[in-house]
């Protein structure tokens, strides 16, 4: 298995489609934080609940999805949960932007669950990443997004 990207490194940049179709670049939001956050599947529980959890995170912090799903179905599940930040579809190549970051599982097919705080600069400050079957704590992103200036 590959190891995540490490903190303090350059954010690897990537351009991928929102649910919309629209191309988001990462490079596109320097000069202010973002929280990049990888997670297998759309539709699962964990994803649901942790996906849930970032609509309260503090305005000052961009929050971009990403998972191997297609924009179509993206689309869908922003629409049924009332998602509105970027849920990136890394779908073909498959798992290209995941690989990138160390959080691709080959045997699942998937991203594992990769949390990556990127501040103004282009610089990862901040990671965890956990087992597919394992929900992060996303109060730990609020403290950590509260000791990046």
């Amino acid at each position: 298995m590959e190891h995540p990207v490490e903190v303090g490194v350059p954010a690897p940049d990537f351009e991928l489609q929102d649910q919309h179709g629209t191309p988001v670049k990462l490079s596109g939001f320097r000069g202010g934080k973002v929280v990049l956050v990888f997670y297998p599947l759309a539709f699962s529980g964990i994803c649901r609940s942790e996906l849930a959890a970032l609509r309260d995170l503090p305005a000052d912090a961009q929050v971009l999805t990403v998972s191997v799903d297609s924009l179509f179905t993206h689309r869908a599940w922003a629409e049924q949960e009332g998602y509105v930040f970027p849920l990136l579809s890394d779908f073909w190549p498959h798992g290209q932007v995941a690989r990138a970051y160390g959080v691709f599982d080959d045997a699942k097919g998937v991203a594992r669950r990769g949390t990556f705080i990127i501040d103004g600069e282009g610089v990862i400050r901040w990671s965890v990443v956990n087992p597919i079957g394992s929900a992060r704590d996303v109060a730990a992103y609020t403290k950590a997004l509260a000791d990046i200036s």
